[in-house]
This record gives structure tokens, C-alpha cells and sequence, in this order.
């Protein structure tokens, strides 16, 4: 598939972005016995070029561990579910979550994910950090509070009184002054959407207090 890229998301232009936390344990049960017993093989679709090579080489690895499954593996059982579910995308949510696969949040608006890819890409370049296809939750959690940081300053009445903002202000002076730098080298006319500061905010709830590893997805379709 040519809409994964497993080194980060900024480097391709995407609709959608996935976030996601695997059980291992559920989808080494659940999903497995699904990719098993699918008689119509209908997952094949949705897989590489040999197909059944990366149906056996992904069911070897969710028996393993899922959290091993590559970006693109991962995306073609999100899509898979996707379909089979088109006309409820809550039940597809929660099928997923049966089987292993939390996805927790998303952000389906292409303006909002080129927005998303681009406050990552600066806090890489900034911070020399690379938040990879599948990262740790503290890592992942560093640069959701730099996005709260720069789309709060962007959006500076999204700031007002926010008890989160100025907790994190106080918490995370470093992160603060990358965000604030970034801030006054862009251009004063950038616009950034308002509500980004919420993506990231609700974001930050998701994963404050998880320890786990945190996936990052993002689709073309």
C-alpha cells in the first residue's frame, strides 16, 4: 500500500489519521481466531501484493505479539473492519476493540491532519526527537503537550482560563519555549485551525495516564 509511511507522518499528505493502543492479549484470542476462520477471505483485499504471505505473516504476528504489526498490516485490518462495518462506524469501533485493536482516536478532516502533520514535523525538527509509526506513551504525550503549547499560542482565546494550558506551562518549561520559538518564527498570518487545540487537548486526556505504546496511522483514503 502506498498511503503508510512507517517513519513518521509527515512526509505524506493524508485524509485521515489513526490512533491507536493494541491489547495483545485480546487480539492474540480474538483477531486471530477472525483472520483464521474468515472463509470468503475477504481481509485478503486488503492486504500487499502477495496476499496470502501477508495474511499468514500477520497472523504469526498478532499470535506473537500485534503490537508487531507494521503500519501498513495494520491499516489493512482497520480498513477490512471498516468495510464490513461501513454503515456503522461505531460498531466497527467497537469490533476493533474486541479484537484487540483500540482505536481510540481519529481526525478525518484532511485540513486538520495537514495541520497535525506539520506542528509534528516542527516539533521533530525542534526537538530532535522522531515520534515513529509506533512510539511510548510518554514520548507521544511530550508532543501533545508542544501541540497544546503552539496551537494554544496560535489560538490565544482558546488559552484563556484554561486551567490544562497553564498547568502544563508550569510543568513543562522547555517544551513551552520550543513551542513559543516555533511560534514567533512562523509567519504572523499562518492560519491554524482553532479547534486543533482541541484535537491535541483530547488527545492528551486519551493517553495522560496510559503506559503503553501508542500507534500512529494515517490513510489517503
Amino acid at each position: 500500500m502506498e498511503n503508510i509511511n512507517n517513519r513518521g507522518f509527515h512526509n505524506t499528505m493524508a485524509e485521515k489519521l489513526y490512533f491507536i493502543k493494541i491489547n495483545p492479549v485480546a487480539a492474540k484470542i480474538n483477531l486471530y481466531n477472525r483472520l483464521c476462520r474468515e472463509e470468503d477471505h475477504q481481509v485478503l483485499d486488503f492486504l500487499g501484493e502477495d496476499k496470502k504471505t501477508s495474511l499468514e505473516l500477520i497472523r504469526k504476528k498478532v499470535r506473537e505479539n500485534a503490537e508487531g504489526l507494521s503500519g501498513e498490516e495494520l491499516l489493512g485490518i482497520v480498513n477490512w473492519f471498516s468495510t464490513q462495518h461501513a454503515s456503522d462506524p461505531e460498531e466497527m469501533k467497537t469490533q476493533l476493540f474486541v479484537h484487540g485493536i483500540d482505536l481510540f482516536y481519529e481526525i478525518t478532516s484532511s485540513v486538520h491532519t495537514e495541520h497535525f502533520l506539520q506542528v509534528l514535523s516542527d516539533y521533530e525538527k525542534n526537538s530532535q526527537i522522531t515520534i515513529s509509526h509506533f512510539t511510548d506513551s510518554e514520548n507521544f504525550n511530550r508532543f501533545l503537550v508542544y501541540g497544546i503549547f503552539f496551537t494554544g499560542l496560535v489560538n490565544k482565546e482558546k488559552t484563556e482560563n484554561d486551567y490544562l494550558f497553564e498547568t502544563l506551562k508550569s510543568e513543562h518549561a522547555k517544551i513551552y519555549s520550543l513551542a513559543e520559538n516555533e511560534y514567533h518564527a512562523k509567519n504572523p498570518a499562518q492560519t491554524v485551525p482553532e479547534d486543533l487545540y482541541d484535537y491535541f487537548k483530547n488527545l492528551f486526556d486519551s493517553t495522560r495516564f496510559y503506559k503503553g505504546g501508542v500507534i500512529k496511522l494515517h490513510s489517503d483514503t
